[in-house]
């Protein structure tokens, strides 16, 4: 983990970037270099999180599910959580969108 914030968002933005390389140079639908690189955006972020925590007691509204620990998957489209207990998935933390207005942000 980097503990410190500015270097762990360097390090979240340059794991998206890996991520977007792999999935547009993708061979197979189950492509090794694109999982790897998803399993590393998940990781980065989590490391950002702790670091923002650490630092500055606060946190992103995001969350990494894990396949395995939430029923909800099965909502998602795509093939690509299905079947795979370690896959993880970023989304919104149902906690923290409840006090969140879009439409003020737009503005």
């Amino acid at each position: 983990m980097t503990a410190e914030p500015r270097a762990a968002l360097s390090v979240l933005v340059s794991a998206l970037e890996r991520h977007l390389e792999a999935a547009a140079s993708r061979r197979s639908e189950n492509d090794p270099v694109v999982v790897a690189a998803y399993r590393d955006v998940a990781d980065a972020f989590e490391d950002y999180d702790d670091a923002l925590m650490d630092a500055y007691g606060e946190v992103t509204p995001l969350e990494v599910y894990t396949g395995d620990e939430d029923e909800e998957n099965d909502d998602l489209e795509g093939d690509d959580l299905e079947g795979d207990e370690d896959e993880r998935y970023i989304g919104l933390s149902g906690d923290d969108t409840d006090d969140l207005d879009f439409e003020d942000s737009e503005k």
